[in-house]
C-alpha cells in the first residue's frame, strides 16, 4: 500500500531526507521514530503529495505521489501537528464540511460523524464551537476529520500528543480497530511505549536516513543482543555463577539472583531447571527481563552517532595526509 524508492528531499543545500526506501503492506502499522528534525514530517508530506521529492519515487495505494497527486490525497487520511481547525465552526459543521470536500454523501458523513464522535467521547461536544475545545478535544476532532472519508491509508503525526491518558487510550484503541479493518498506517511519535504497542514494524530515522528497521523483537535482538533472563533462587548464587557461565552468558548477579543471556531460551531454560533441581537448588523464579523500545532507540541512535564520528575522523585524517 505504501512504497518508497530512494526517496530524497533537499531544501537548497539542506538534505532533509536521503534515500529512504520503505514497503508497508495492507493492514500494517509502521512507526517512524526519530529526534526532532530527523525528516519524519518531510517524509509524510511527500507521501501526501504536499512536497515533491527531489529524487526517488513513492506510491500510495498504487498511485504515484507526483503524477497521481489527486488520487493519492483521496486515498489518504492525514493527521499533522498543525490541525488547521476553523475555530468559529462547531465540530459537527466542521466534519460535515470536510466530508463534503471528500465527496462523502450527506447521510453517510452524518453517520460517520456520529459514530466516530461516540467512539472518541466527543458526541456531546459536536455542537459547541471548536474555540471552546481543549487541546485534547481538538486533537480528537482532527483525527476524526482524517478518517471521515474512510481512507485505506492513514498517516498520523503524533496522534496522542496533548491528550490525557484516557483520551490517548481511546485513540490507541481506535488505531487498533483501523488496522483490523485493513487500513495501512504510518505513525510518527515520540511516545515509544505507544509505538511498541501499536506498530508491526519500526523504522528509526536520523538526519534524514533510516538507521534501523524491523519488528520490535528483531530490533531488540539485533541491537540489544539475545533475550535477558533472570534466575532468582532461595539462597546465595555465588556457588552457581561459575557453573552457569559454562552454559550461558552471565550479564550480572547479586545475592540471590543472576541475569544471563542465551539465544535459545526454549532449549537452555528447561535444561537449567533440571540441573538446578538435581543440585537441590530451590528456584523462586526464572523469567525474561523486559527490554524496552526506548533501549533499542537509544542504542541505535548512539551507535549511528559513533559510526558517523569515526567516519568523520577518518575523512579528516585523509585530508591532513
Amino acid at each position: 500500500m505504501i512504497e518508497t524508492f530512494d526517496l530524497t528531499k533537499h531544501f537548497d543545500d539542506f538534505v532533509a531526507v536521503q534515500g529512504i526506501s520503505l514497503h508497508v503492506d495492507r493492514g500494517e502499522v509502521l512507526a517512524l521514530l526519530g529526534p526532532n528534525g530527523a525528516g519524519k514530517t518531510t517524509t509524510v508530506r511527500m507521501l501526501t503529495s504536499v512536497l515533491i521529492p527531489t529524487e526517488g519515487r513513492a506510491t500510495v495505494a498504487g498511485y504515484d505521489v507526483v503524477t497521481d497527486a489527486e488520487q493519492v490525497r483521496a486515498n489518504v487520511g492525514v493527521l499533522t501537528e498543525g490541525h488547521g481547525l476553523y475555530l468559529r465552526m462547531n465540530g459537527r459543521e466542521y466534519l460535515d464540511f470536510f466530508g463534503a470536500m471528500y465527496a462523502v454523501k450527506p447521510e453517510r458523513r452524518r453517520q460517520r460523524t456520529q459514530d466516530y464522535a461516540e467512539r472518541f467521547g466527543m458526541a456531546e461536544a459536536l455542537d459547541r464551537r471548536m474555540s471552546e475545545y481543549s487541546k485534547g478535544m481538538r486533537q480528537k476532532l482532527a483525527l476524526i476529520r482524517a478518517i471521515i472519508h474512510d481512507p485505506p491509508v492513514i498517516l498520523l503525526d503524533e496522534p496522542t500528543s496533548a491528550m490525557d491518558p484516557h483520551s490517548a487510550r481511546q485513540v490507541r484503541d481506535a488505531i487498533h480497530d483501523l488496522r483490523k479493518d485493513g487500513r495501512t498506517i504510518i505513525l510518527t511519535t515520540h511516545n515509544l511505549n505507544e509505538a511498541e504497542e501499536l506498530a508491526d514494524r519500526i523504522a528509526i530515522i536520523r538526519r534524514g536516513e533510516i538507521i534501523a528497521r524491523g519488528s520490535v523483537l528483531e530490533l531488540k535482538t539485533e541491537l540489544l543482543g539475545p533475550p535477558l533472563l533472570e534466575l532468582k533462587v532461595a539462597d546465595q548464587v555465588d556457588g552457581l555463577v561459575e557453573d552457569l557461565a559454562d552454559v550461558v552468558s552471565i550479564d550480572s548477579y547479586g545475592y540471590n539472583w543472576v541475569r544471563f543471556r542465551t539465544p535459545q531460551p526454549q532449549v537452555v531454560n528447561p535444561q537449567l531447571l533440571k540441573q538446578l533441581a538435581a543440585q537441590g537448588v530451590d528456584v523462586i523464579t526464572l523469567s525474561e527481563v523486559p527490554q524496552s523500545l526506548e533501549q533499542v532507540y537509544l542504542r541505535a541512535v548512539h551507535d549511528e552517532s559513533e559510526t558517523r564520528q569515526e567516519d568523520e575522523s577518518v575523512s579528516e585524517g585523509q585530508g591532513e595526509a
